[in-house]
């Protein structure tokens, strides 16, 4: 049988789609689609340049369909430019092909397009769908991954009825926060030198602003420098009005000897350097709350992959003497939650860090499995009930959690991860559940059962490095032009449904990764501009605390600086600009859900242009990569906005007439322009 689905959907083709989607990349420019527009005809040639659909709210109308709502699907192609059209959609419930026959249904605002429409039938089933598109004798398919001559064996669009990714992820903009680092509200908690000795290293506290290397060689992760939860409180007012983000993700915050706390000792209490659990519900009430920002959301990391070495389930040093753990006797009653290959000493544990023992979750119904995820007064299930109420789990190497320290990434991890997912969702069917993984994060979200979205490196981190700063995200140089750009947007774009794409974190930087800023080499504009980029994309823009202003940093540890308070104000102009881009995107839907369509690429000039459009507005976003100002044609006919309309850049306020099916705009190096209608 062969499915389109699933996993076969998740393949990224890069050299085939590139090819392809640069060829029409190549069209772009406004005068040369409008004399293609009106030169289309029944002419035995179908005009790829004018083809369209993607699942936003004007060509799908039900992009999270219910077992019992049927999909209507709406193609675009240039007026009087073919003469059929056809769905051809994959039904998972009888693993066989279907045909829809589409007809015409009306034209574009400008009278260059034809709208096409079809439906598919209402089941409960997953479907998979790519249209064909005929003129006469000549013939092509469209689905998510592009325009091909021949049929398509992979790409296809999604069709998951039942499932849902949480509006308020789709809608939100989030910033991370590495606790320690953010700002100290109560230095009564402070871990200070000497307080305790973990893995051979005596704590350091060190002031404020100054080394995040220790003083002693290979100590790094018992340098503290005061941050913690009442800090977070104290500022939410900075992060919800200033900056503009209305979700808060933490870094890890439960007991742990580490800085960084991803060495688990015990999930159930917060860590007493970060306050205690009464302080995470106060910070959660008040992110909630209304009285220092509009409503808020709260997503706290969750590393079930492994423990610490110190968790009272393992207790390597037997500091918990009232439990006997694992490591101390094979007759622990926690013994099975490890795999041990020579007890005591060899076990499965995180990249090999015997610090961070791999948990063995065993058989569906195993007791690790009830402790994280599955009985009511399991890890996860307790903070997403009140008193806590989180809103979601960041899920930390979600890929490797298995049974029998396998690494993961095969059935048994889908298995966890399904069971997971109907375990947040008992609790609060809108809570999130957003999956660490580095590449094609596909075979944990096209299925409806495991993830809403996921960290998007491969998506987002790693294109816009490499083409805005000329590195990819670890500071190795690799640079790429507008055209490979675009291409790998859309080819990442293909591998997932809508909704899962709406609900990706998009970010600059990470706790894992070199700072933006230090790959941009300082130059603020080219923050600027990654800013403007990441607030105007499809997926959910994620600030990693310091971006808004371009902090600078290395690899881990130096990409975990403390937050400079001096900059960290409204007067700082990239904090400003990210305020202002938070409140345009908050403002246009279209930025949020919208469909997304290129409208320009240049490679010589650096130039990017695509739109961002629903039934409301229509917005023309466009980009200079060069170091120098350049004058960029846009064609926003492509958009459907017609002559004599008016295009207000929201940036700068300065107002445009669409002349010709065109705008020309001067954009200042390293920036952009947001036009909206």
């Amino acid at each position: 049988m062969f499915n389109l689905g699933k996993f076969d959907q998740g393949k990224t083709m890069h050299g085939s789609r590139t090819v392809l989607w640069l060829a029409l990349c190549a069209t772009l420019a406004g005068a040369a689609f409008s004399s293609t527009a009106q030169a289309a005809s029944n002419d035995n040639n179908v005009e790829w340049a004018g083809l369209f659909h993607d699942q936003g709210p004007l060509y799908d109308n039900h992009v999270e369909p219910t077992a019992t709502q049927a999909v209507t699907l709406t193609l675009r192609t240039f007026k009087g430019d073919i003469t059929s059209a056809n769905i051809k959609y994959y039904d998972s419930a009888d693993s066989a092909y279907h045909w829809v026959a589409m007809s015409w249904s009306s034209n574009d605002p400008t009278g260059n397009f034809d709208y096409w429409k079809g439906t598919i039938p209402a089941s409960a089933s997953e479907k998979y769908y790519r249209f064909q598109i005929n003129d006469g004798t000549a013939t092509a398919w469209l689905n998510a991954a592009g325009t091909t001559a021949a049929e398509p064996s992979s790409g296809d669009f999604f069709i998951i009825p039942g499932f849902q990714t949480p509006a308020w992820m789709k809608n939100g903009v989030m910033y991370q926060i590495f606790p320690d680092r953010f700002f100290n509200g109560n230095t009564a908690n402070d871990v200070t030198n000497g307080q305790y000795t973990y893995a051979g290293c005596a704590t350091e506290q060190h002031a404020w602003g100054t080394s995040v290397y220790a003083n002693v060689s290979g100590c790094n992760t018992a340098v503290f420098f005061g941050g913690d939860l009442a800090g977070v409180d104290q500022k939410l007012g900075y992060i919800k009005n200033t900056v503009g983000a209305n979700i808060i993700y933490l870094n890890p915050i439960f007991l742990s000897p580490s800085n960084h706390k991803y060495d688990t000792e015990d999930y159930m209490t917060v860590d007493p350097a970060f306050g205690s659990n009464s302080t995470l519900q106060t910070l959660s009430a008040d992110i909630h709350g209304t009285s220092n920002g509009p409503k808020g959301y709260l997503v706290l990391d969750g590393v079930f992959n492994h423990t610490g070495d110190t968790h009272k389930w393992f207790d390597r040093y037997n500091w918990w003497p009232s439990i006997t753990g694992a490591y101390e006797s094979q007759s622990s009653p926690t013994y099975s939650y490890y795999t041990f290959q020579s007890w005591p000493n060899t076990y499965s544990a995180f990249f090999g860090f015997s610090s961070m023992p791999k948990l063995d979750y065993g058989a569906s119904g195993s007791a690790v499995r009830n402790a994280i995820y599955g009985s009511s007064t399991s890890v996860v299930q307790t903070y997403l009930k009140s008193p806590y109420s989180i809103d979601g789990w960041r899920l930390d190497a979600a890929q490797y959690l298995d049974a029998g320290g396998n690494n993961g990434s095969d059935a048994t991890n889908h298995q966890i991860m399904a069971e997971l997912r109907s375990a947040v969702k008992s609790v609060n069917p809108n809570a999130d559940i957003l999956g660490e993984f580095w590449g094609n994060a596909g075979p944990w979200t096209t299925s409806g059962n495991q993830w809403d979205g996921a960290m998007n490196y491969d998506g987002f981190t790693q294109p816009v490095s490499e083409w805005i700063t000329g590195q990819d995200y670890s500071g190795n140089a690799a640079s790429i032009p507008v055209s490979q750009f675009d291409s790998w947007l859309h080819g990442t774009r293909a591998n997932y449904p809508t909704d899962v794409q709406q609900a990706m974190s998009n970010f600059l930087s990470s706790h894992d990764i070199t700072r933006f800023g230090n790959r941009a080499g300082g130059d603020i504009w080219k923050t600027y501009l990654a800013l403007i980029f990441q607030m105007t994309y499809v997926g959910t823009p994620t600030i990693y605390y310091g971006d808004e202003y371009g902090m600078q940093g290395g690899a881990d540890p130096d990409n975990r600086r403390t937050f400079d308070w001096t900059v960290g104000t409204s007067t700082n102009s990239a904090v400003a600009l990210t305020g202002k881009l938070t409140a345009i995107r908050n403002a246009y839907p279209a930025l949020r859900t919208g469909s997304f369509m290129t409208l320009l690429t240049d490679d010589t000039n650096k130039l990017y242009a695509y739109g961002r459009f629903d039934a409301t507005n229509r917005i023309a976003v466009a980009l200079n990569n060069d170091s120098v100002s350049h004058t960029m044609t846009v064609p926003v006919w492509q958009l459907s906005v017609t002559n004599g309309s008016t295009l207000t850049d929201l940036l700068s306020g300065t107002a445009y007439t669409v002349q010709n099916g065109q705008v020309t705009v001067t954009v200042n190096g390293h920036y952009g322009a947001i036009l909206a209608q």
